[in-house]
């Protein structure tokens, strides 16, 4: 039986012109699926007030894009302070990525020759303080795998293979999820990954990971169904419950919500995306180099890499407030 997820709301219809450039965003710039559901969201969003004040995103001005913004402000603001949380920051982010999405949109708008002008020249983003990424240290990831490990049941052999290749590899957990039995090598020694613009990267896999990998492929069957043998077949880690035919992101991440409470770790500090900073950290930590974890993480930018260096450097400054002798004396 399919577990219950949350209410899918019903997209309002969009503009031809807006369902063009997310139909661009696929063909011709190799986005992944997420991307464009992502952009998808956020001009529905501008959409719907623009229509509340009889206005339309294709001929919309910077004065009614600036007052959906300020709108979009108040919004966050005001369910912020229900649940009794700052919201400055991540409004903040909200409309850094919503104004993004519209300077995308109307410069594919310039490009077509259906607008001369970009609306969003005049819009200034808000200046954000990127917040430092949430990682595990090397203690807790040994203490989740020990915890997986600790059960022999085929779910928790397969948990096992989950969390060694994310923590060998640093893939994105729908990389990781929706891997295709044939991406894995020879031997198991490395997986053969599909990146967002359709090109592919090996990702070379550690002893333990091989290992994990090796025990997982004889439980494997398990997971198969008669009913559905042809999908399920195809994927990695198959799931008979799942409508793609392979084992969701949502549900990885409610096990591993389900293993850090096992583990006794703040189930709030542990998801896919933190172990996947975590692999960056530590290889850093122990000597790679900057372009090598790009490389490994797929980022296309080193600046996104970059972060993790200062994670490293914020550790080392609190090492040494906490345990050098002078900081001591200060504290006395």
């Amino acid at each position: 039986m399919a577990r219950p997820g949350r209410p899918r709301q019903e997209r309002p219809a969009l503009p031809e012109t807006v369902d063009a450039f997310l139909e661009m965003l696929i063909t011709e710039r190799g986005a992944a699926m997420n991307t464009k559901h992502a952009y998808e969201r956020d001009l529905a969003d501008v959409c719907v007030f623009l229509r509340a004040q009889d206005k339309k995103i294709e001929t919309a001005s910077t004065e009614i894009l600036a007052e959906y913004l300020a709108d979009l402000g108040t919004r966050h603001n005001a369910k912020s302070k229900s649940k009794h949380i700052t919201g400055g920051k991540t409004a903040a982010r909200t409309i850094a990525r919503r104004i993004s999405a519209l300077r995308q949109y109307y410069g594919f708008m310039i490009t077509e020759g259906k607008r001369e002008d970009d609306p969003t020249s005049g819009l200034e983003s808000p200046k954000q303080t990127r917040a430092l990424p949430r990682v595990l240290t090397e203690e807790e990831v040994t203490i989740l795998i020990s915890t997986a490990a600790g059960r022999g049941t085929p779910e928790n052999i397969r948990l096992v293979s989950l969390l060694e290749i994310l923590y060998a590899t640093g893939l994105r957990v729908s990389e990781l999820v929706g891997l295709e039995l044939t991406a894995v090598g020879e031997g198991n020694r490395f997986i053969m990954v599909e990146t967002k613009g359709g090109r592919e990267r090996m990702a070379p896999l550690s002893e333990p990971a091989q290992k994990a990998l090796a025990n997982y492929l004889r439980v494997r069957p398990r997971f198969l169904s008669h009913e559905r043998k042809d999908l399920l077949a195809k994927w990695l880690f198959p799931s008979r419950t799942s409508e793609s035919g392979h084992l969701t992101r949502q549900r990885f991440a409610q096990l591993l919500k389900e293993l850090a409470h096992q583990s006794d770790l703040d189930p709030d500090k542990v998801s896919p995306h933190v172990l996947r900073h975590a692999f960056a950290t530590h290889l850093l930590k122990h000597g790679a180099d900057l372009r090598s974890v790009q490389k490994m993480l797929g980022h296309a930018d080193i600046a996104t890499t970059q972060i993790y260096t200062q994670i490293l450097n914020d550790q080392t400054v609190g090492t040494v407030t906490e345990n050098h002798p002078l900081a001591e004396k200060t504290a006395e």
